[in-house]
């Protein structure tokens, strides 16, 4: 019996869990809503997508190093799947403003799936031509997906940044109604508190 043959028949309940990278403007934002969806394990804030090596936020806000700010969900198909993922991924960002999310403008701010599987890349693009084809966004998804590539996590004080900090100007201003807004519209998908 070879290794990956062991791996297989374990009863490990991680070895069930997918991962997919998503960016939707700051990642402050995007931590705080997937922290309450419903089985979702992790969320890591980070960069993924551009050509310098190590980048720090520092460098990340010039705009410069072609990083989006992310976050890296690790999830239990079995409790939420990758279309509920993705439907709280474009119903909780403007994904048809490109490289911007209200306030915050750049290439790091941009809209976009990283995808980890081809199966997400297919279930991404399927959902994005339907979101087009609905005509529920006045404009067009400018979404980008593309193959996760490295991903860097960010700096410690970025970790869990809102829950650590829910008084902090821009968490009461714009992550508090966000929140809001994902219990009204995705309350079915939201964890029990």
């Amino acid at each position: 019996m070879t290794t990956a043959n062991l791996n297989a028949n374990t009863d490990n309940p991680t070895d069930s869990l997918e991962t997919i990278t998503l960016g939707a403007g700051c990642f402050w934002c995007v931590e705080a809503v997937f922290q309450r969806v419903e089985g979702v394990h992790s969320v890591v804030s980070g960069y993924m997508g551009g050509q310098v090596k190590n980048p720090t936020y520092k460098e990340i806000c010039t705009g410069l190093t072609g990083h989006a700010e992310v976050c890296q969900l690790t999830f239990d198909p079995k409790v939420v799947s990758l279309v509920d993922v993705l439907e709280v991924f474009w119903g909780t960002h403007d994904p048809t403003t490109l490289n911007r999310q209200g306030n915050d403008v750049g290439t790091q701010y941009r809209s976009a799936i990283f995808y980890h599987t081809e199966q997400q890349r297919q279930v991404a693009e399927t959902y994005k031509t339907k979101l087009d084809a609905s005509g529920v966004f006045k404009k067009p998804v400018v979404t980008e997906i593309t193959p996760a590539s490295i991903f860097y996590v960010a700096e410690d004080y970025h970790q869990n940044y809102y829950n650590n900090n829910p008084n902090q100007g821009y968490c009461a201003y714009i992550i508090t109604p966000k929140l809001k807004k994902f219990k009204e519209v995705f309350g079915d998908k939201a964890k029990a508190q």
